[in-house]
């Protein structure tokens, strides 16, 4: 394990294998993606060129290794969901517990910020208590939970949906107008 500090920064093309196989690994382990198929370094590359500057994608960077990823999505299709993003943040399972997910979080949220997004929805896996701590952490508030809404590794799971509303954010005097 090194003793450097972590270096978030906008992801690159150069970093999809490594994304991929973080998120695969979740695919194939964890609830964290209820995803079933790994997906495919083709598939990866079209889902981050497809990426506008209202969806960025962050790395942390450790050693010139990524040690996790994360990114903000938009929340829903519909033009008035347009000021919401989800969060999604994925780490190695061994830099788990370090920091390095509070680092990430606190980037997106800044980035959130500066696109002028207002509320920030994260779905969390009822069961991952320390993506919730985490998020709560920051502010994020508990929405109710959606019972079994979810199926993977022959078991229902439960969404934990959380929010955090953001000081700023929103239409602009030209969008009210």
């Amino acid at each position: 394990m090194s003793d450097s500090q972590p270096v978030l920064r906008p992801a690159t093309r150069d970093d999809l294998p490594a994304i991929n196989a973080i998120y695969n690994h979740e695919i194939e382990f964890g609830v964290a993606t209820w995803d079933y198929d790994h997906w495919t370094i083709e598939a990866r590359e079209a889902w981050f060129d497809a990426r506008t500057p209202e969806e960025p994608v962050l790395v942390v960077d450790l050693d010139g290794h990524v040690a996790g990823f994360g990114y903000l999505s938009w929340y829903r299709s519909k033009i008035g969901y347009r000021f919401t993003r989800e969060d999604s943040l994925y780490l190695v399972p061994t830099y788990q517990r370090r920091g390095i997910g509070a680092r990430l979080l606190e980037a997106l949220i800044e980035q959130a910020k500066s696109i002028g997004i207002h509320t920030l929805i994260a779905q969390i896996e009822s069961s991952n208590e320390a993506s919730i701590t985490l998020h709560q952490n920051f502010g994020f508030e508990l929405l109710g939970l959606e019972r079994q809404v979810g199926y993977k590794f022959d078991r229902w799971l439960d969404a934990q949906p959380m929010q955090l509303l953001l000081p700023s954010g929103g239409p602009t005097e030209d969008e009210r107008a």
